[in-house]
């Protein structure tokens, strides 16, 4: 199913999901309508919460729903004013998965003058022997991750303010799991079942901020975290709809120019071992929010830092990936 949060009534979050017309499905309503209960269909978090039994459920409502032509529970998606799918998530974890992205950004910010001829070096002699990859070997011995502001989440639609002290101001074209299931030292042969959904997710970054604070050893902190900083949407696709997680294309568009293009075909760290590294001592639990960090590789780069290109006010950006849809938000 594709599962959104949307304001009904203008001012009224509800659970929906989408039919294949593209229109909502007020869950909870229906619910009530066929006699079923509502009450995991109170939030999108009260359904992750809920498990399996209540996604059968919604399963149940939806085919109903399409049986039966309830035209009164649903709503036209394109006239929907969509929150982010979990509008507050337990956490936000967010990766980085793809080895082209750290060794872009390596060669940008680090070597400087260096990059091209570190680029060089690896068509002719492989990346295992240029600079960026043995200044940063640690990154090769497990998955890492920050966290951010789960407060600072926005969906499909709204509006993203440039921080005040910002004049290098980026997106980040990504995927981002959320958990359905609690568990600790999940082996990743196993972490599969603890993912509810997928979902883009566009982590927006003060990029001169985030090289000031890195440059004391921590962070980042300000660089990422700011109002509006994480959008997510439009949708969360479960788990069981998204075929081959490995081979996802994801694309990136700046007033509908296309800037970026990846797959997750080039992640270097699963989200198998992202959880499993997660997870070590530790336990993860429903809603909590895991970014694969930016989707860079063999089609292309995956942020404005990698290519020197930052965004301005009225910038619209566009994330789009296949069976997920597309993340537009405007940058002011």
């Amino acid at each position: 199913m594709k599962l959104v949060t949307w304001l009904k009534n203008g001012d009224e979050a509800a659970l929906g999901a989408l039919t294949g017309d593209d229109d909502i499905v007020d869950l909870k309503a229906a619910a009530t309508l066929f006699g079923v209960s509502d009450e995991p269909f109170e939030s999108m978090l009260s359904l992750i919460r809920s498990g399996e039994g209540a996604l059968d459920a919604a399963r149940h409502v939806m085919v109903r729903v399409s049986e039966e032509g309830a035209a009164e529970l649903c709503t036209p998606m394109a006239s929907a004013r969509l929150l982010a799918p979990l509008p507050v998530p337990e956490s936000v974890r967010d990766a980085m998965a793809f080895e082209d992205h750290i060794i872009n950004c390596i060669r940008v910010l680090g070597l400087k003058q260096l990059g091209l001829l570190d680029e060089k070096i690896e068509r002719r002699w492989g990346r295992r022997f240029t600079l960026a990859r043995l200044i940063n070997r640690a990154w090769y011995d497990r998955p890492v991750y920050y966290k951010s502001n789960r407060f600072s989440v926005v969906g499909h639609g709204a509006e993203v303010p440039i921080p005040s002290y910002c004049r290098r101001f980026d997106y980040e074209l990504e995927l981002g799991i959320v958990i359905g299931k609690a568990g600790a030292d999940i082996p990743a042969a196993r972490a599969e079942e603890h993912i509810f959904g997928y979902t883009l997710f566009n982590d927006f970054s003060a990029r001169d901020e985030q090289m000031r604070e890195m440059k004391g050893r921590l962070g980042p902190a300000k660089g990422k975290d700011f109002n509006g900083g994480n959008a997510m949407g439009p949708v969360l696709v479960t788990r069981d709809e998204i075929l081959d997680p490995r081979s996802i294309t994801l694309t990136a568009r700046v007033n509908g120019q296309e800037w970026s293009r990846g797959s997750t075909a080039d992640m270097h760290w699963s989200f198998e071992e992202i959880i499993q590294a997660v997870s070590r001592d530790e336990t993860l639990y429903p809603g909590e929010f895991i970014g694969s960090g930016t989707c860079s590789g063999k089609e292309g780069r995956g942020c404005g830092l990698e290519m020197g290109r930052f965004l301005s006010s009225g910038d619209t950006v566009e994330l789009s990936a296949d069976g997920i849809g597309t993340l537009r938000n405007r940058v002011i």
